[in-house]
């Protein structure tokens, strides 16, 4: 006890030394739409510290801005990023408020403690509790957990969940029914926590407290969904890269490729990816460096031809050492396959869109499950009295959805604006195709690629945290 306190004590002394650093090398921001052709050019030079690269990419991703080309550079313990960033239509970002956020954001000194790096994006939250939820999915598996968050009173107001081979992660926010509220009464909490322990065939783990209590921290649900699925023992990426039983796929998007190799010359680690680019590529990336506690000295990112990408990173750890040995090398290599892949997932992407009320989300699963379709990734949210849904379904054997299971579930869910958004399973096939347009189902580019098409059944799930 007395050694963990002396390094609690460390750190402290550490945290305090790097904002006393920081305050006297304040950030600096330079946005510029001029010196590109084709895109806003971001500079930010600071002080370095390990998760600082990270900080920065999260802001431009959580705006929804495509990195097109960047590099990273540090000298000593000062670094220089630079970011050639679009909008989602590849224009220049010339939004005066949208300018004013990103240099205020990254020049504000406390976005870079680490007390604040260690929990990406951390607000108190009056409005929601949050439940997390991790482990190996089944089939049906949030229809189940939504309807038991239904019958307790609970309203879900956000979620986001992802799969990637066994293994499934999920960050649902809730507020009390009733009050529209987040849920303090630690009872009520702990009776949700074991309804869901008992439905899920796991162990409970829970940090209760009130909405605006010292215990209630929102974490950016992307930035902890990559953490719960780092933490998972099981990374779940066969050798060689590919999801664990899927073949490799010479005639679609380029497959993820590691490469880690010694630069002995420099004491670096040098890391090289090849990927198919996509939104959030370079957040999805630096998020499990940080968390396997590398620091980015050097780096280089671009898109290629042909719709690939191209990171280029030397590396060392934050004790100062390249990578050591082989194992760590191929943990290094597996996680990163890990962290590109798991945003991704193949199959039907279909959007809810329609008028908020209690157990919508219940209902809209329930329907999935009976018929017989598996939900891959969701994104669940809910503003203003109407709920935004986006699904990414499939057959549990990764056979076509029909357009006659679509219509049907338009037909089961009623007064919803139902959207296929892409149906790439049709992609090859011309009468399916047309069956999809029949359905009401124009589609649209899908970003997130094609990388998995074997499901294997899901088992065991478990609640890991549940807090407010």
């Amino acid at each position: 006890m007395a050694f963990m306190a002396a390094a609690a004590a460390r750190m402290d002394d550490q945290d305090e030394y790097a904002k006393l650093v920081r305050r006297m090398n304040p950030p600096r921001v330079v946005i510029d739409s001029e010196a590109s052709d084709d895109a806003t050019v971001i500079r930010v030079d600071s002080v370095n510290s390990h998760g600082t690269l990270l900080a920065v990419v999260q802001v431009i991703a959580d705006l929804n801005l495509v990195i097109r080309k960047a590099y990273f550079s540090s000298d000593g313990n000062w670094f220089m990023d630079v970011f050639n960033v679009t909008d989602r239509d590849g224009n220049k970002v010339l939004d005066a408020s949208t300018i004013s956020y990103i240099q205020k954001t990254l020049e504000a000194d406390d976005w870079y403690y680490p007390e604040a790096r260690n929990t990406v994006g951390i607000v108190p939250s009056e409005n929601y509790t949050s439940i997390e939820l991790t482990g190996t999915d089944r089939p049906g598996l949030l229809s189940e957990v939504c309807a038991v968050l239904t019958a307790m009173g609970c309203a879900v107001q956000s979620a986001e969940l992802w799969t990637h081979n066994t293994l499934v992660a999920a960050v649902v926010q809730v507020s009390d029914a009733d009050t529209g509220g987040a849920i303090e009464d630690a009872a009520r909490i702990a009776d949700i926590s074991a309804r869901l322990g008992n439905l899920l065939r796991g162990q409970s783990d829970v940090r209760a407290g009130g909405g605006s209590g010292a215990g209630s921290l929102a974490l950016h649900k992307e930035r902890r969904l990559h953490q719960m699925m780092f933490d998972d023992r099981g990374v779940g990426v066969g050798v060689g890269g590919h999801a664990a039983g899927a073949p490799a796929n010479s005639d679609g998007p380029p497959r993820t490729e590691v490469s880690v190799t010694p630069c002995a010359e420099r004491g670096y680690t040098a890391v090289v990816v090849r990927c198919r680019d996509r939104p959030k590529l370079l957040f999805d990336t630096m998020c499990t460096i940080t968390d396997m506690e590398y620091v980015v000295h050097h780096g280089t990112v671009s898109a290629e031809p042909g719709g690939g990408a191209y990171q280029e990173y030397y590396i060392r750890h934050v004790d100062g050492h390249a990578v050591r040995c082989d194992d760590e090398r191929q943990r290094l290599v597996r996680c990163l396959e890990a962290a590109i892949e798991r945003r991704t997932a193949e199959g039907l992407e279909l959007e809810v869109r329609t008028g908020d009320r209690a157990g919508l989300l219940s209902d809209i699963t329930r329907i999935f499950r009976e018929n017989g379709l598996t939900i891959r990734r969701a994104e669940i949210s809910s503003s203003g009295g109407e709920a935004v849904d986006t699904f990414y379904l499939s057959d549990p054997q990764g056979l076509p959805v029909e357009a006659k299971t679509i219509e049907a579930i338009r037909a089961q869910i009623g007064e919803a604006t139902l959207r296929v958004k892409n149906n790439p399973f049709a992609s090859g096939d011309g009468a399916a195709r047309k069956d999809a347009d029949v359905a009401g189902a124009g589609t649209t580019a899908f970003i997130f690629g094609n990388l998995f098409k074997f499901y294997r059944p899901f088992q065991s799930f478990s609640l890991i945290k549940l807090y407010s």
